[in-house]
């Protein structure tokens, strides 16, 4: 990605938590010159845990409570990383993750939360949820609610202020049919409230009609009941822990400082080891010991931000003073509320409204970004605002020239003159003969769409590779071209080995060596590949019969999904860093197996590329001298992609393409246009999906046998005679 800078230092955040989320947001306000930013969490969003009660209840969207990371990233032009770090090598210097190799930090801060579970709770793991981590517990929520059992019995095991918020949102949402029992192991519940707030918030327990048992020790959960210490017998249909605060495991193996397995930190928030920091739940304030609280990991943002940078530039450290007391406001379930502060209790519906805006007004910090605009100068050719274009260039195939520009600049090559060339340009892949069969030659270049090279390097590989692929050949040999943008030496190097390490993975699963390359230094990172492959003969685009049917391996939408992400686009009951991280999983899946599939079956196939599905559909259908019906309703999108087509977002490349099939794709007499999935066509897709015509007799066990591969294949149309075009149905 493009820096004004050699990168020099690595800052990474491990999780997600509200401290790291104001950091992020705050540095990408400053930005340190020569440091890179890198992001790690599990997920593409963290939930605000300020609000999860009132999710639970049904007050709010998930989306109103889940900080996208993505978006935040791309804010603060940080790498973010999907994994879970399993551990710290601190000689080393690098972060462990569970999914892929380590990364390096020179200075690394630790917001990882805690976890509610009870490990040693027999039958807990297998028939109970934790409220911590916040995702998965509202995910499993929504998931049970949508049941709608007619009775349903809730059993929350921990009565402290989370356990009283949780089980009056739960009596809330299910109604009075529901039956909600809240255990506290001790004599009394609410210990950590005032006297008058506790008198308050019994209250609304008993008035929601929620039961609280005291002195009540979970023995045993099962399937559908929570077994007590003393024999007695709870049903249960979900079953919530929140008595919990357990650190996580790993952090026993760094070898740091531990208070009762949470990392110990000092005034400054570093560790014993002044490179590593930490913030909020999974730390220790042994200076000046405080509850487990968010407003403590929101309020230490600004000095762990100081601290982060100052570990790297020199200067003084700034010293964490957090307050002796905070205002709790807690929820009642029935947008009301509770406050407890200098154990002076208050309690009503105005409450909530303050609590509200508060929250509110947090989660308004991750909303809409300031938008990525390109200002033309005041004095400049004419033209070039029109050349710059009124969005940034997409990365991936949405950086690519349109196919009629593409079209014109081929036009002047002369036609191959050596006897073993059987095909070249207009062909996915140039065509040699050789003895036993053909080889196969293809060369593809990606403009980097995410700052996480290591990705990158697996998505260009998978896209170099699907031309290959799409003529039905075995993928032989790689030559890496690869423009790193500037860094050290040191990181420079580091992000080649990465590069290299991952794509060598791709094509040696692929049954290819990589055999050399080219590499230079830019202003952003770039990745090619030029690929051969052998095949006994190879599946051209000119074979489709009219009355074969039309088969598509993957969803549509990628070019949308990233241009989106690119625009930090914000669109109302979707979470776009969950879209974007699907899009990347599903670049990130070869089509090698797809293709031995159809292959054997195939009339014709291409993969679905920078084109879009309309563009090189059209593509078969010209040198096929055939026309197409597609079934729109029938063609697969990604999670999010209609959506923010139907929002107006859109690749970069997508008006080429929509201009290049102008008059040849026309809709059904029948049909009711739908602009998001219409435009979807026209989107230009990384590492896409194969399209292949096949016999309409065939088509059925394809599908089945692609599906059982774990491709979202689906028949989209049929073949038809005809001059070459694309009516929709």
């Amino acid at each position: 990605m493009h820096s004004d800078y050699p990168v020099v230092r690595d800052v990474v955040l491990v999780g997600g938590g509200h401290a790291h989320a104001l950091v992020a947001r705050m540095w990408a306000m400053d930005p340190l010159p020569g440091a890179r930013l890198t992001l790690i969490n599990p997920g593409p969003a963290a939930p605000y845990t300020g609000m999860l009660p009132g999710l639970i209840a049904g007050h709010y969207r998930r989306d109103d409570i889940m900080i996208d990371l993505v978006r935040l990233a791309r804010f603060a032009k940080a790498r973010v990383i999907l994994d879970r770090v399993s551990g710290i090598d601190r000689a080393a210097r690098q972060v462990i993750l569970q999914g892929r190799a380590p990364i390096s930090y020179d200075a690394v801060s630790l917001d990882i939360g805690i976890a509610s579970d009870l490990p040693d709770l027999a039958g807990y793991a297998e028939h109970a949820v934790a409220a911590k981590p916040l995702g998965d517990y509202a995910e499993r929520w929504e998931t049970f609610v949508a049941r709608g059992i007619a009775a349903p019995r809730v059993v929350v095991i921990g009565a402290g202020v989370g356990g009283v918020e949780l089980a009056l949102a739960s009596a809330f949402r299910l109604g009075r049919s529901a039956k909600v029992v809240l255990l506290e192991q001790g004599a009394m519940a609410l210990p950590g409230v005032g006297q008058g707030a506790r008198r308050a918030l019994l209250a609304h327990l008993a008035r929601a009609g929620v039961e609280l048992l005291t002195n009540a020790r979970p023995a045993r959960i099962e399937a559908d009941a929570v077994v007590l210490g003393d024999g007695r017998r709870l049903a249960s249909d979900f079953t919530l822990a929140v008595a919990g605060a357990r650190p996580q495991g790993w952090l026993q193996d760094t070898g740091l400082s531990l208070h009762q397995g949470f990392v110990a930190v000092g005034p400054t928030l570093q560790t014993s080891d002044p490179a590593i920091f930490a913030a909020g739940d999974c730390a220790h304030m042994g200076f000046a010991p405080r509850p487990k609280a968010g407003v403590y990991a929101v309020r230490a943002a600004g000095v762990l931000l100081h601290n982060l940078r100052t570990s790297l530039t020199g200067g003084a450290m700034q010293r964490f003073k957090p307050q002796r007391d905070y205002l709790k406001l807690i929820s009642t379930g029935h947008q009301a509320a509770v406050a407890d502060k200098w154990r002076l209790p208050l309690d009503g519906a105005w409450l909530w409204r303050w609590k509200d805006r508060i929250d509110r007004g947090f989660m308004a910090k991750f909303g809409p970004y300031p938008a990525m605009t390109q200002a033309v100068p005041v004095l400049a050719v004419q033209g070039l605002a029109e050349a710059m274009g009124d969005k940034p260039m997409c990365g991936g195939c949405g950086a690519k020239l349109g196919a009629s520009d593409l079209s014109t600049a081929l036009a002047g090559l002369p036609a191959p003159r050596r006897p073993e060339v059987m095909s070249g340009p207009g062909d996915d892949a140039a065509v040699l003969a050789v003895q036993g069969g053909v080889q196969v030659i293809s060369t593809d270049h990606l403009r980097a769409f995410t700052a996480d090279a290591r990705l990158m390097a697996r998505i260009a590989a998978i896209h170099a590779t699907g031309d290959v692929w799409a003529m039905g050949a075995a993928p032989q040999v790689a030559l890496a071209q690869i423009t790193l943008p500037r860094m050290s030496a040191e990181k420079s190097a580091d992000m080649l080995a990465e590069i290299m390490a991952e794509a060598s993975d791709v094509f040696r699963a692929a049954g290819a060596d990589v055999v050399g390359g080219h590499t230079s230094i830019g202003s952003e990172l770039t990745i090619g590949f030029t690929v051969t492959g052998v095949a006994a003969r190879a599946i051209a685009k000119a074979g489709a019969r009219a009355g074969d049917v039309l088969i598509l391996t993957k969803p549509l939408g990628s070019g949308t999904i990233m241009a989106a992400e690119m625009a930090m686009a914000v669109v109302p009951g979707l979470i776009l860093g969950e879209a974007v991280a699907t899009a990347l999983a599903q670049m990130c899946r070869p089509n090698g197996a797809a293709a031995a599939v159809l292959a054997p079956v195939a009339h014709a196939m291409t993969d679905v590329t920078g084109f879009g599905l309309a563009g090189h559909l059209l593509e078969i259908l010209d040198a096929s001298g055939c026309a197409a019906e597609l079934q729109l309703a029938a063609i697969p999108s990604l999670p999010g992609a209609l959506a923010l087509a139907q929002a107006g977002h859109s690749s970069s490349l997508a008006p080429a393409n929509r201009a290049a099939t102008i008059g040849r794709v026309t809709i059904g007499q029948q049909m009711k246009a739908d602009s998001g999935a219409t435009a979807l066509l026209y989107d230009p897709q990384t590492a896409g999906g194969l399209l292949a015509t096949v016999p309409e007799d065939r088509a059925a066990e394809l599908v089945a046998a692609l599906r059982a591969g774990g491709d979202a294949a689906a028949v989209i149309g049929r073949v038809v005679a005809g001059p070459a075009r694309i009516v929709l149905g």
